[in-house]
C-alpha cells in the first residue's frame, strides 16, 4: 500500500491533514477539515487529485503529481468524472433558470 500525507492550510489556524492511500485500484482520501470529518467531499482532497498544490504547507508539493496519477484506473476516477459532469449540468440548468427569470421580468414589465 502506498500512502502520501499533506498538510494543507485551510480556514482554521492549524493546517488540515490530508491523507491518500492507494492499494491496487482502490484509492482512499481522508481530510481533517470539517467537511472531511463528516465524510463529505472537500476541496482539499479534490484539488490535490486535480493536481493543485494550493494551500500545501507540508513542503511535499512534488507528491501532488504522484497522488494525482493514482486517480487513473482507480475506483475514484469514475465518481470524480461523474461529479464533474453533474456540476456542468447544474451550471447549464442555473443559466437556463436565470434566462427564464429575465424573460419573466420582461413579460411582466410589458
Amino acid at each position: 500500500m502506498d500512502e502520501i500525507i499533506f498538510l494543507v492550510q485551510g480556514s482554521a489556524p492549524e493546517p488540515y491533514r490530508v491523507q491518500f492511500k492507494k492499494s491496487g485500484n482502490n484509492l482512499t482520501a481522508h481530510c481533517t477539515c470539517p467537511a472531511g470529518i463528516v465524510r463529505q467531499i472537500c476541496k482539499h482532497r479534490t484539488r490535490i487529485l486535480h493536481g493543485s498544490t494550493e494551500g500545501i504547507v507540508s513542503g511535499n508539493e512534488r507528491d501532488v503529481a504522484t497522488t494525482a496519477s493514482w486517480l487513473a484506473g482507480s475506483d475514484v476516477e469514475d465518481a470524480l468524472r461523474n461529479l464533474g459532469a453533474g456540476e456542468e449540468r447544474l451550471a447549464a440548468a442555473q443559466k437556463e433558470v436565470s434566462n427564464l427569470k429575465k424573460n419573466l421580468a420582461r413579460v411582466l414589465a410589458s
